[in-house]
């Protein structure tokens, strides 16, 4: 691997992204001082020291094997807060031969881009070195400011790297998403946040192996499930704990279960009313509905109501449910859905949990069906395929003296002078080339399966 200066730009230019008092060096993100934030100070250098996402990143992993490899092609890592996006590109930094540039989506723009593809530009001429150009929060760019990178993506002016937590198939356009590999990072399992802890503890250049600071297993393992896969999250717990926490007689700091509870005061839940956590837990609730597992629909319900989500948006969904899979298998579900519509819009929060709770459990125990939405979805077909075919003239309803003429309602059995209150068979009620087709077939559970 060559060295790299720190002069790879010439004389009058100049980084608009970096303060020139503090000169990036290799071009690699610059290592955190020592009054960063413990989590920041304790960002992995090397892909060997990352922890977790051994799929995306493990050993043979092609995103590993690209970065050994220096062989990195534009790519957008997507995953939750805390998961570890900004420290593999950082990682990127130390590998590559490249030069490392960053801009974040929250404050800059399309100048900002191009300022960075031309000093990109520059340094390739004059030093023959190209650039890794690093977007955290990707999805903040809107259309504009995304085409704007397009261009010398393409051209491979820049390799791109994009972070962002939103899903990219909604939130990056796709000419950009069809020139960059997507690598879905995931939530970090309690062990890897035990992992990171316990370094965090133990490092005495970066961490807190100076102070010292203890923790048992118990509270260890507690701490990691508070953080809830959020490995910044965590080290931010504990260097607030070990902050507060007093010295004993041996000078050391002792991490308790109430001491990091204290210092959490609230568990924030992975959670947003407009991104994909909102469309992931509601279809999980409703899917656990549909599988009829009451607590695991109480869990969901519990997960969305706790983080804030809007009770009505729960409450129509149920409605939802109960027409699409709950269904004619038990009629009076849609009604008492409707009912817990209501009820929570007139109760509001925190009572209106008290009807969606009692609603979501009846739906999850009521037998299911979904004869009516299987039999409409038929019907559309039918619909679509004769959008122009005439009403039969007996089905017209003949208002005027010309349309009796015409022959309108001629030939029309009114059911309620017939046995049984229905009329002849032999009368159709559809047009000719669709008049037979079946459509609804009913169900086997619950009030369908009755004889009428």
């Amino acid at each position: 691997m060559s060295s790299r200066r720190s002069s790879d730009l010439p004389p009058g230019v100049q980084s608009g992204l970096f303060s020139s008092a503090e000169p990036r060096g290799a071009g690699a993100p610059r290592e955190a001082g020592a009054n960063a934030p413990l989590a920041a100070r304790m960002r992995p250098r090397s892909l060997d020291a990352f922890v977790g996402q051994e799929a995306v990143i493990g050993e043979g992993k092609p995103l590993r094997r690209m970065i050994e490899r220096d062989e990195l092609t534009s790519i957008v890592l997507w995953g939750p807060p805390g998961s570890g996006k900004t420290t593999l590109a950082s990682i990127v930094a130390g590998h590559t031969e490249r030069y490392f540039s960053e801009i974040s989506a929250v404050n800059s723009g399309v100048a900002d881009i191009r300022k960075a593809v031309a000093e990109a530009k520059e340094r390739e001429r004059v030093s023959g070195r190209r650039t890794i150009l690093f977007v955290d929060e990707l999805h903040r760019f809107n259309r504009a400011q995304q085409d704007a990178l397009l261009p010398y993506v393409e051209a491979g002016t820049i390799v791109f790297i994009g972070a962002t937590t939103e899903n990219p198939s909604f939130y990056v356009v796709a000419p950009l998403l069809s020139r960059s590999r997507v690598f879905r990072l995931e939530l970090l399992p309690p062990e890897d946040i035990e992992h990171i802890i316990r370094t965090a503890l133990t490092d005495d250049e970066r961490g807190l192996g100076r102070e010292p600071v203890e923790i048992d297993d118990d509270t260890l393992h507690a701490l990691a499930l508070l953080a809830a896969g959020d490995a910044r999250a965590a080290l931010n717990l504990v260097e607030v704990a070990a902050g507060v926490a007093e010295r004993d007689a041996r000078g050391v700091r002792t991490l308790t279960r109430e001491l990091i509870e204290q210092s959490a005061q609230h568990r924030t839940l992975l959670y947003d009313r407009e991104g994909d956590a909102h469309y992931d837990t509601i279809s999980a609730f409703i899917k656990t509905l549909r599988d009829s597992d009451p607590d695991g629909a109480l869990y969901w319900l519990a997960r969305m109501l706790e983080a804030g989500e809007d009770p009505l948006f729960v409450a129509r969904r149920l409605v939802i449910l109960a027409a699409e899979d709950v269904g004619l298998a038990d009629p009076s579900a849609l009604p008492l859905a409707v009912a817990c519509q209501q009820a929570v819009h007139f109760l509001g929060m925190p009572e209106g949990r008290l009807p969606l709770a009692e609603t979501t459990v009846y739906l999850a125990r009521a037998p299911k069906s979904n004869s009516a939405y299987a039999a409409y979805e038929r019907a559309v077909e039918d619909a679509r395929r004769t959008p122009n075919d005439a009403v039969p003239l007996h089905l017209r309803n003949a208002a005027t003296g010309l349309m009796r003429q015409l022959g309108y309602g001629r030939g029309y059995e009114y059911a309620h002078d017939h046995p049984g209150h229905v009329p002849p068979a032999e009368q159709t009620h559809r047009p000719p080339a669709v008049e037979g087709n079946v459509y609804y077939e009913p169900g086997t559970l619950g009030d369908e399966a009755r004889p009428r």
